[in-house]
């Protein structure tokens, strides 16, 4: 059994707001010095519900477990990191071309890279990245690949190709199963998520990663990057927000309800 885990390179979710910035007329984010990204946290969750997958499974059983990415090079730090965690090998599609490709061209590239690799049974995504937090991704790849979805997964088993997935609701938990293969997002509800062991983050280093171009999943340069893009991005800034605090003085509660109420009035809030 193959399965595929898409993960994503993101600024450290835990930068202080002080300092975060924005290159405005580039329209990105400007990277913190001296801290270094991480892997999305709801992807960690994705790579540890395929290592429970593999534990039931038993150490006998044949399940490869495969770590697909878009990022730059220097990305092998968070791709060794998923490694050491356990998976078998990874795919990263580095060229400059795949940059700023926005969701639908993201889910594309990971679908054609998924395609290319062959005989997938299971492909988990986190619920939606740390730092847009948009979670369109993974629902994107099954569609091209015409295969069915689960979302918000807080479990996730597998027996007899079907694949049987508790999902959060608003008011309760949902039992889904459908056939393999399949896509499903994890949930942040699956759990905690093991530690790097000293044996697995020895073997990472000799884990193989291969590069891919366009061309090796089929797609030209004019399909996976910026010009391929479905949408426009108007503007990304850091919102001002200028608070004033009032407060409403007067000798009684009633007194200070009435000039509450003509002050919401005035301001037509009421």
């Amino acid at each position: 059994m193959k399965i595929v885990v898409c993960v994503k390179q993101i600024q450290n979710p835990e930068i202080p707001p002080v300092q975060f910035r924005i290159d405005e007329e580039a329209k990105v984010l400007i990277p913190v010095s001296g801290l270094s990204p991480v892997l999305s946290p709801y992807d960690e969750q994705a790579i540890e519900a395929a290592l429970r997958i593999r534990d039931r499974a038993g150490k006998d059983s044949d399940i490869e477990i495969t770590i697909v990415t878009i990022a730059s090079k220097g990305a092998r730090a968070v791709i060794k990191a998923a490694l050491a965690l356990g998976a078998d090998n990874a795919v990263l599609l580095s060229e400059p071309t795949f940059d700023g490709s926005g969701g639908y061209v993201t889910a594309r590239n990971l679908a054609e890279t998924i395609r290319a690799l062959g005989d997938v049974d299971l492909i988990l995504t986190g619920r939606q990245a740390a730092d847009w937090d948009a979670g369109v991704v993974g629902l994107g790849i099954a569609e091209i690949l015409d295969i069915p979805a689960i979302t918000f997964a807080c479990d996730v088993q597998i027996a007899d190709s079907v694949v049987t997935v508790k999902r959060i609701l608003e008011d309760g938990i949902e039992t889904v199963e459908v056939d393999l293969p399949a896509l499903v997002t994890i949930s942040n509800e699956l759990g905690k998520v093991r530690y790097a062991s000293m044996r697995e983050t020895m073997r990472a280093a000799k884990k193989p990663i291969k590069e891919w171009m366009p061309e090796d999943i089929g797609l030209d340069e004019a399909q996976v990057g910026s010009s391929a893009m479905r949408y426009n991005l108007e503007r990304l800034y850091i919102p001002v927000n200028d608070t004033e605090c009032e407060f409403i003085g007067g000798n009684t509660p009633a007194e200070i309800a009435a000039t509450l109420a003509q002050h919401l009035r005035e301001a037509q809030l009421i």
